[in-house]
């Protein structure tokens, strides 16, 4: 591969330079093209069963390698190593998944006049995936995957300060028997490697995880070609609590803490009911004074560092010193740090309510009553995950239908299954990844009619 540029990964919690990797030109793109779309072509043709073998083999090697490749993430991501673990163990949980729906990847018989309609579920060819850096290894297996299981080809763009562990998963396919250039890592920077692969009229498909306004460019220059994308974009999730409900479960700060907040399901919106409000207050205070931030390497690390000194100097924007703000704190010297921090007495409108922060920082706001927190809910361009805190299982199911958001929990701040669908509404993305239905995704819908009527008499 010729280099365009190079990319220097670093470590976030100690600024030192992990490896200097070469970025992929837009000549570097064509040829993976051309050598995806032959290995595609072989691998269409293998029978399901010895497919769906090979992504089985696949996710074994993967199992072999977890410690080095969350040894790997905590160096070039800064996530915590116990988290870096689960994230690589999720790679092999979604390969296993995938290979599972290879022989199950059916079409349907519809009854028609004269004659047989058969559908007939075909891969698209090659597919591009474009992972962001807050999640490097389980978003890059989310659209590999079931690409794969469905029969294409895939071309993984990491993020520029996060291509090692996809570059290490692409030497783990090889190892593991899957056909040369089935599989392909190009890094690189977007304005580069990723507008040429989405450019490239060789693709037939794209999946990309990042910002709403990379994803709006993605959508734009795939609609020259009319080519499809998912699109899985930013969150402002809420975290609606009720007066009635289990306060010391509900306003767990983890719940947007994880991964120091990089993560567009983060509840960095809370929403609290008037009448608990002191006290979910107070709670919040204690529980952000305990939390262990330092060194991710180190098993008692509750939360470790942010990405880069961007990232870091875009979250200390939205909190200016003398904010009134509940405080955690954060180690001083090499690194990316900032303290867990939840702002209060903001306005709904405001910047740090509204805009996605992408670091440990949320807001806490009032509310009346179940309307009011529908309303505050729903004031937001973003729609992908949010939380339900309740006993009352009719409130739950009505909060849940008026919010407008692609996932929700009631009682509970999780949000990704790979046994369920996955994405948001408005602008927070376009299409569904995940699940059942998560292979399908990744075909064309061929209609077949076959004519039973015989010659005229």
């Amino acid at each position: 591969m010729s280099s365009e540029h190079l990319l220097e990964v670093l470590n976030p919690a100690t600024e030192e330079v992990v490896a200097a990797v070469a970025g992929a030109s837009p000549a570097d793109v064509d040829a993976a093209v051309t050598h995806a779309a032959r290995a595609q072509r072989i691998w269409a043709a293998l029978a399901p069963g010895d497919r769906a073998r090979l992504l089985r083999r696949f996710a074994a090697t993967v199992d072999e390698h977890l410690e080095e490749l969350a040894r790997l993430e905590v160096r070039e991501a800064g996530h915590l190593v116990g988290n870096a673990r689960w994230e690589a163990g999720n790679v092999r949980d979604l390969l296993d998944y995938a290979a599972g729906g290879v022989e199950r990847l059916t079409g349907r018989q519809i009854p028609v006049a004269g004659g047989l309609n058969v559908t007939i579920l075909e891969p698209l060819g090659v597919v591009g995936v474009i992972a962001p850096w807050n999640f490097p290894l389980p978003i890059a297996a989310w659209g590999t995957a079931p690409a794969l299981a469905a029969g294409n080809a895939v071309i993984l763009k990491p993020a520029e300060s996060t291509p090692l562990t996809a570059l290490r998963l692409a030497e783990l396919a090889l190892e593991a028997g899957l056909p040369e250039h089935l599989f392909q890592v190009l890094p690189g920077r977007g304005d580069i490697t990723g507008d040429a692969l989405v450019r490239h009229p060789g693709v037939a498909k794209i999946v990309f995880t990042g910002s709403t306004r990379t994803g709006t460019r993605v959508a734009a220059l795939g609609a020259e070609q009319v080519k499809p994308v998912t699109l899985e974009l930013g969150g402002k999730s809420p975290n609606i609590v009720f007066a009635d409900a289990d306060l010391k479960t509900a306003v767990d700060p983890f719940s947007f803490l994880d991964n120091s907040g990089q993560d567009c399901c983060a509840r960095t919106r809370v929403l609290v009911q008037e009448s608990v409000y002191d006290e979910v207050r107070e709670l919040l205070a204690e529980a952000l004074a305990a939390v262990v931030v330092g060194d991710p390497a180190d098993d008692k690390t509750q939360m470790g560092p942010l990405i880069s000194r961007q990232q870091l100097d875009r979250v200390r924007g939205f909190v200016p010193d003398d904010a009134p703000a509940l405080r955690g704190s954060a180690p001083e010297g090499p690194g990316f740090w900032f303290p867990p921090t939840v702002l209060t007495g903001v306005s709904p409108d405001s910047a740090a309510a509204c805009e996605e922060i992408f670091g440990p920082v949320a807001v806490l706001l009032p509310f009346t009553d179940e309307q009011d927190a529908i309303r505050l809910a729903n004031d937001t361009p973003y729609g992908l995950s949010g939380s339900i805190w309740t006993r009352d299982l009719g409130r739950a199911l009505r909060v849940s239908q008026a919010v407008r958001a692609g996932n929700l929990s009631v009682n509970s701040h999780a949000s990704v299954r790979y046994w369920t669908p996955f994405g948001g509404y408005k602008q927070s993305g376009v299409g569904r990844e995940l699940g059942p239905d998560a292979l399908a995704a990744f075909t064309e819908t061929k209609n077949v009619f076959i004519s039973t009527e015989g010659p005229a008499q």
